[in-house]
């Protein structure tokens, strides 16, 4: 409960930062920032025939992107915060939904939808997660930087305008971080990471990352970012990494907010089929944003 109020307070300190710059001069700057509290409650009487039971799910977020451009020069960050808890009647808290994107990108034009770009982002969770076994215990799979990767990437990128971007690079060193040298206790793959060891490095590597950020309508705005990772040296069809990522937010009114999101990943280090997760969410939003000026 205090990471969402944590997170919660962080959104609307971001609002305060993002209130005094737009008082600066803006340019050069693109600025979008936003933000949510969701709450759901279902509840049932004992008598209910229906079958059902009593839960409560608090969920937030926060996403912002500042892009600079001046010249052929080009500086471009995003964060991606979700966190969010369930509470089902008889049951521990559980996580709903739990990522941490931090993304920034130096850019040089080469043409005038081209770059050359170097970038790194940084990816993992806010809290530990757990597997849940049917004797009612729980064993921890992971939690803060167990896993977590920092992705680093020299290549090109196609910008056509401001709402979409496709990065290429054919050198792109990762290190995957598991600080918790027993984890593999509980999790035998160790997210690829050595046993014994806290990082795993790759250096000879191919990426990919497409991103789309489209506002379909004043009230409705869409975020799709896909991720593919190949290590050349274990190159091979099913060692490639892939992650979706896909948000549709829609404001009902000034306050009020319905989010959906999923999130699919295919990662052999952490499991050899598919995953996916699903969320949708009504609550309290908040959107700013300032905009290069003509």
């Amino acid at each position: 409960m205090k990471r969402l109020f944590t997170l919660f307070f962080l959104a609307l300190m971001a609002t305060q930062v993002m209130a005094q710059e737009a008082e600066k001069d803006t340019t050069y700057w693109l600025k979008e920032i936003g933000g949510g509290l969701n709450f759901n409650q279902g509840s049932f009487s004992s008598n209910w025939k229906g079958g059902g039971v009593n839960s409560i799910a608090i969920g937030t977020y926060l996403n912002g992107r500042a892009n600079y451009k001046k010249d052929k020069w080009s500086w471009d960050n995003t964060m991606d915060f979700i966190y969010g808890i369930v509470k089902n009647q008889g049951e521990d808290g559980r996580k709903a939904n739990d990522r941490i994107f931090l993304d920034s990108k130096v850019g040089y034009a080469i043409g005038p939808k081209w770059n050359m770009f170097f970038s790194a982002n940084f990816l993992s969770q806010f809290a530990a997660g757990y597997e849940f076994n049917d004797d009612g215990t729980r064993t921890l799979i992971s939690k803060f930087a167990n896993p977590a990767y920092l992705t680093t990437a020299l290549g090109f990128e196609y910008k056509p305008n401001d709402e979409f971007s496709l990065r290429l690079s054919p050198l792109s060193p990762r290190f995957t971080f598991v600080t918790d040298k027993d984890l593999y206790l509980n999790v035998p793959e160790n997210y690829g990471v050595p046993i014994g060891q806290t990082v795993r490095k790759e250096w000879a590597a191919f990426s990919l990352l497409a991103d789309w950020n489209k506002k379909l309508s004043e009230n409705v705005s869409l975020l799709v970012r896909y991720q593919m990772y190949a290590n050349y040296e274990t190159l091979a069809f099913d060692t490639i990494d892939h992650r979706l990522d896909v948000g549709l937010n829609a404001k009902v009114s000034n306050l009020i907010n319905v989010s959906l999101t999923t999130l699919t990943i295919y990662d052999i280090d952490q499991d050899d089929k598919i995953q996916f997760s699903q969320g949708l969410a009504l609550g309290i939003a908040f959107q700013r944003s300032t905009f290069p000026k003509e």
